[in-house]
């Protein structure tokens, strides 16, 4: 089967239906399922049918195939043999509970480390990965929360990457941790108020500052947790 149209990332690969023809198919599609997952449209647990893709976004069974073995993964997505795939299940309140403390035991004194070893050309880097500049881009709210789940895990792995210890960075990404804890809660407000934190380690950082550095990567990770702990409610 020929692709007719080809999807790009835009409002319409969320509603469904036919999208315009782009660079990269794969990569399209991969980001239109992977905005559905976040955005809880396919819900966790649920099965996903590469047919019903096909149909969706008009397009060959290969990238859909491909696109859902890259969301395998990250962790979102299941194949069982003979069965098919299906969404990731929601993390439990326990592996929650982990992840969170993993995370506030390694990230803020990466952070600070990272401070310490800060010049201008990373602080460039953590800037355009923080998702700050753009933070209002965009009318489609599901595409918006998809999109900052994908840049908060590329902010928190170059803060990891900065503080040069590729054990610890390799820990946490093993975890998929941001990908997973943004599917619990489809909200403006996860988006809205971790850009403000974000803003706060961005100052510790262009002031190469540890001990602050350490303090606001701590109260993000704190804050996100109490956040997203609504949804176990």
């Amino acid at each position: 089967m020929q692709a007719m149209n080809l999807p790009s990332v835009d409002e319409a690969n969320l509603a469904g239906g036919r999208i315009q023809r782009s660079s990269s198919l794969v990569e399209d599609v991969y980001e239109a399922v992977f905005a559905q997952l976040m955005s809880l449209k396919i819900a966790p647990g649920s099965r996903i049918t590469v047919d019903s893709l096909v149909k969706e976004f008009n397009v060959s069974h290969t990238p859909i195939r491909e696109a859902l073995g890259r969301l395998e993964g990250e962790g979102l997505v299941l194949k069982t043999h003979l069965i098919g795939y299906r969404a990731a299940p929601q993390i439990t309140k326990r592996r929650f509970d982990e992840l969170y403390e993993l995370r506030l035991l390694l990230e803020p004194h990466g952070a600070a480390k990272a401070a310490v070893l800060m010049d201008e050309a990373k602080l460039a880097q953590l800037q355009k990965s923080a998702g700050v500049m753009a933070r209002r881009e965009g009318k489609d709210e599901r595409l918006r929360y998809s999109n900052f789940a994908r840049q908060d895990a590329i902010f928190h792995d170059k803060v990891m990457e900065f503080a040069n210890n590729e054990l610890v960075r390799e820990t946490l990404a093993h975890q998929h941790t941001h990908f997973h804890i943004f599917r619990l809660m489809f909200h403006s407000r996860v988006t809205e108020e971790a850009l403000d934190e974000h803003e706060a380690i961005l100052a510790a950082f262009a002031a190469a500052d540890p001990a602050a550095a350490e303090q606001a990567m701590r109260r993000h990770i704190e804050h996100s947790r109490d956040r997203l702990l609504l949804a176990f409610d």
